[in-house]
């Protein structure tokens, strides 16, 4: 396949008008036209690397813990119709042996159509029962090295994020023995700045939707927040109009740097979907427009109902982040970040194929899967 003439999101983080050539599924430079090969004339379009989220539940009535080939599926289908071709979905806070059939689905999982299923994200369950969020305190237990290594076992290794709360009595024990083997990530917590800074000495290096289930920063009380600046720590940011204002997600692009900011959608089943009841954890969440909150207590939020692509192009139309910017934290950092970039994040050679072609309003005219036309 030969894309031309479109503006490339290119490895230098600038566009650029040129042509992309893509052959067996990833992308070559340099390469001679073949005869009767598929040419997609671009022109006037932006080609975007797709997508690769890193923490979401859930959409289109499915959630990742269901621990079903069906709801895996019907996720990597969804995702990949909205340009994000690889994805990372989160647990959440449950027993070992409830997470044990989610992992042994997940390792079972071929990645034949849609979304490559590329990793996961294990949000619960070593949090804190302070700042519990939308996750279930029926299930929550100390961080636990033997667990861990026994459910990365059963996934065939595709735990890429491990999500605790650093001052819980043994997560920084954890995050000494662990680190070399899988991502850690500060989250649902309520440390402090000292505390936050040991962990990242420790070896933690990520923070989870940076703002949301964790303390502020005051100036007597800098917070976990600048210990992660001061660290150089990667933050995930949910720019759905919900979780942050538009002022706070300037500020986090500003202040971080957009080589360590990464967009999550954090979407519960509701995505793609109407208004209406759901669940996540097992917990009932009402939807309403793009807020989820827990129905019983309407003033938590509960994960999101926006996908990734849609939270990028927020950021981009309604929040004054500039396109180069969140293009880069919804591809190419995420997929530094769990490992993958080898293979996906950027439209640069070698990578996949794989290609979201928008107008200048963003909207989606094709999406590109190894060099196949999925959309459009």
């Amino acid at each position: 396949m030969i894309i031309k003439n479109a503006n490339v999101y290119t490895p230098q983080h600038v566009f650029a008008v040129g042509d992309l050539i893509i052959r067996d599924g990833r992308i070559v430079f340099g390469a001679e036209p073949l005869p009767g090969e598929e040419v997609i004339d671009a022109q006037g379009l932006y080609a975007l690397p797709g997508l690769l989220d890193i923490h979401f539940h859930g959409a289109v009535g499915h959630d990742f813990c269901d621990a079903t080939e069906e709801s895996i599926q019907a996720l990597a289908d969804f995702e990949a119709s909205k340009g994000v071709l690889a994805i990372c979905p989160a647990t959440m806070t449950y027993s070992e042996e409830i997470l044990n059939g989610i992992m042994d689905t997940a390792a079972a999982h071929k990645n034949g159509k849609g979304a490559d299923l590329v990793g996961i994200n294990m949000e619960g369950p070593f949090i804190s029962p302070d700042k519990i969020g939308a996750q279930n305190p029926k299930y929550l237990t100390p961080a636990n090295v033997e667990m861990f290594r026994r459910l990365q076992a059963r996934s065939g290794g595709l735990i890429k994020l491990v999500d605790l709360a650093p001052e819980e009595p043994t997560a920084m024990s954890f995050i000494e023995a662990c680190h070399d083997e899988v991502r850690i990530s500060i989250a649902h917590t309520c440390t402090d700045y000292a505390t936050a800074r040991k962990a990242f000495a420790a070896g933690a290096s990520h923070m989870t939707h940076l703002y949301n289930a964790m303390p502020g920063i005051t100036h007597r009380e800098p917070g976990p927040i600048i210990a992660a600046l001061e660290d150089k720590a990667e933050v995930e940011l949910i720019t759905d109009g919900v979780h942050i204002h538009p002022a706070m997600v300037r500020f986090t692009f500003n202040t971080f740097g957009d080589d360590r900011v990464i967009l999550i959608a954090d979407s519960m089943m509701a995505c793609g979907l109407p208004d209406g009841e759901y669940s996540l954890g097992g917990q009932a969440v009402t939807v309403k427009g793009p807020r989820a909150t827990l129905t019983e207590h309407p003033g938590v939020i509960a994960g999101s109902a926006t996908c990734l692509y849609d939270c990028m192009r927020r950021a981009v139309l309604d929040m004054g982040v500039p396109l180069e910017s969140a293009v880069r934290a919804a591809s190419e950092n995420p997929a530094r970040s769990i490992g993958v970039d080898a293979d996906y994040g950027s439209l640069a050679a070698g990578r996949y194929g794989n290609v979201i072609l928008a107008d200048k309003d963003l909207n989606i005219c094709k999406v590109i899967q190894k060099g196949h036309v999925i959309v459009g």
